[in-house]
């Protein structure tokens, strides 16, 4: 992953974890996003509509920051490229799909949460990885534990993170940022329930640029 991408999510701190059930709610909620100060998402492929949602929301805004998430192998990550993502972001840690996605030039975040997985990414030539899941892998007594000798390694922790405790996690050295659904709730997006996602994206701008 270039280390200008790795800024740009290092800045944004947050990565609102989004799931779309139907593309008609895909450019209203990028709207929301840009226009309250989080211009980026991880539209994961659990659902049909992801890549249909990243290409509507890459044309609605071109500058936002679109990866693609639960991305499992080649194909997906063929169809979430050619839709606009620009990394891809994995629960697990798959070296064909690492390598898949370095030789066709896209940047990518696996997940991993033990010390073999570390080192296997490392074998890969990654240093920026999603722990995964988070709170239910040790949570940051883990991230700790794993920084300690992997001194070259960044971690983006999703999974069980929300406004309690994205502060803790963020305050952690190599922690670049955090992966969470809090403010993008699937059942808010279900609704179109955008004034009160904009609150919620607001919220947690705020709280992590203090």
């Amino acid at each position: 992953m270039s280390q200008q991408l790795i800024e740009k999510l290092k800045g944004f701190k947050v990565i609102p974890v989004i799931q779309i059930n139907n593309v008609e709610q895909a450019v209203p909620l990028a709207k929301t996003l840009v226009e309250n100060g989080l211009p980026v998402a991880e539209v994961t492929f659990r659902t049909a509509e992801a890549e249909e949602a990243i290409r509507l929301m890459r044309e609605a805004y071109p500058s936002m920051c679109i990866g693609a998430g639960t991305v499992l192998n080649a194909a997906q990550v063929d169809r979430a490229k050619a839709a606009g993502a620009e990394f891809i972001v994995a629960p697990g840690l798959n070296p064909n799909t690492v390598r898949y996605c370095q030789e066709q030039d896209i940047a990518m975040v696996p997940g991993v949460n033990n010390p073999s997985q570390v080192e296997q990414a490392l074998e890969l030539g990654l240093t920026f990885l999603k722990f995964f899941p988070a709170e239910a892998s040790g949570g940051i007594n883990m991230i700790k534990s794993l920084l300690a000798p992997y001194v070259d390694v960044a971690f983006m922790p999703t999974g069980g993170i929300g406004k309690a405790n994205v502060k803790d996690y963020l305050a952690i050295d190599r922690v670049h940022c955090c992966g969470g659904t809090w403010m993008v709730a699937p059942a808010l997006i279900e609704a179109g329930n955008w004034d009160e996602i904009g609150r919620l994206v607001r919220e947690a701008v705020e709280l992590v640029n203090p």
